[in-house]
C-alpha cells in the first residue's frame, strides 16, 4: 500500500501547495487579513484552495478504503487522476473559471470510483 499512502500524502501536499498560492495572491493584492474579497485573483486562488479542502475530505477516505479491498495497482493510478484533476481545476480557475468542469469532473470522478469500490469491497467483505 505505499503507492496508495503516497498518493495521500501527495494530495495533502498538493492542498498545502494551493494555501501557499492563496498567500501568495493575497500579498499580490494587498488585501489585508481577515478581507476576504476585493481581488479577484485572491478569490479565485482561495476558492481553488477551498473546492480542494471539500473534496478532499472524501477523497482521502475513499482511497484509503478502497486501497484496503483492491489491489495498489488498480486504486494508485485513480487517485493520481485525481492529483490531475485538481491541478488543472487550479490552472483553468485562476485564468477563467467557466474552463474549470473538466477539472472537477477528474477530481469527482475518481472520488466515485473510490467510493463505489471501497463500498463493494465492504460488502464482499462481510458476505465472503
Amino acid at each position: 500500500m505505499p503507492i496508495i499512502e503516497l498518493i495521500a500524502v501527495l494530495a495533502v501536499f498538493q492542498y498545502l501547495y494551493f494555501g501557499y498560492l492563496v498567500g501568495k495572491q493575497r500579498g499580490i493584492s494587498g488585501l489585508k487579513a481577515p478581507a476576504m474579497t476585493g481581488h479577484d485573483g485572491f478569490e479565485r486562488m482561495y476558492r481553488v484552495q477551498m473546492n480542494t479542502l471539500e473534496l478532499m475530505i472524501a477523497f482521502l477516505p475513499a482511497l484509503m478504503l478502497a486501497g484496503q479491498y483492491w489491489p495498489a495497482v488498480v486504486v494508485a493510478p485513480i487517485g493520481a487522476i485525481y492529483l490531475v484533476g485538481r491541478i488543472i481545476f487550479c490552472r483553468a480557475y485562476a485564468t477563467d473559471p467557466s474552463t474549470r468542469g473538466l477539472g472537477f469532473m477528474l477530481s469527482l470522478g475518481p472520488i466515485a470510483v473510490l467510493l463505489i469500490m471501497a463500498l463493494l469491497g465492504a460488502v464482499l467483505a462481510l458476505v465472503n
